[in-house]
């Protein structure tokens, strides 16, 4: 009598072929959820992508467009003159703002008829490299003592800019620096030094 012999390499098949969808789920799962980690930890960590309502920033960063701030840049250095900052906004923490130093600790700024005077000079900040017209806002206000460890912030455009000049509080404790603006994106790309 013939023995009859049970043939499993159909199962085997079978079974090899699941094993193998059952390997790409779990590579393409662990690939996904890599990415996802990796993304908040640059998010939450490495830098701030945060979207721009207004022009209070016109010209440098127009209303709509995207910028990118490096939450890094602060880490061995002191923020500058003229650094485009990200920071919660002083009258809701809710919210960011963009918006670029002007004054720095310790600094006593005037302003007069739309010109920034510092430490009483008799000559005005020249930060006509990027304020939008300079003429259309010609008020008067101050003047402000910055103290340490705080920076006395203003918007490009002077006239439509929410910032230090009308704050309860005027200004922006180092601490709360969330990070430098390095380049706008959407409407055009920036390089920001």
């Amino acid at each position: 009598m013939e023995k009859e012999l049970y043939d499993d390499t159909k199962n085997q098949t079978e079974d090899s072929k699941w094993s193998e969808i059952g390997k790409a789920i779990k590579s393409w799962a662990l690939i996904i959820i890599t990415a996802f980690i990796c993304a908040w930890v640059v998010n939450n960590y490495l830098i701030i992508n945060a979207y721009v309502p207004t022009g209070s920033m016109e010209n440098a960063i127009m209303p709509n467009d995207r910028v990118v701030a490096n939450r890094l840049a602060y880490f061995n250095s002191e923020p500058q003159r003229f650094d485009i900052i990200v920071f919660p906004a002083p009258d809701d923490p809710d919210i960011l703002y963009v918006k670029r130093i002007i004054g720095m600790p310790g600094e006593k700024i005037n302003i007069i008829e739309g010109n920034v005077f510092i430490d009483g000079s008799n000559e005005p900040l020249d930060d006509s490299a990027f304020v939008r017209d300079p003429y259309l806002w010609v008020q008067s206000v101050g003047p402000f003592v910055v103290p340490e460890g705080a920076y006395f912030v203003m918007g490009d455009n002077r006239k439509n800019s929410r910032d230090s000049r009308s704050w309860q509080e005027p200004f922006i404790a180092r601490d709360d620096i969330l990070g430098q603006v390095v380049f706008r994106y959407f409407r055009g790309f920036k390089v920001f030094n």
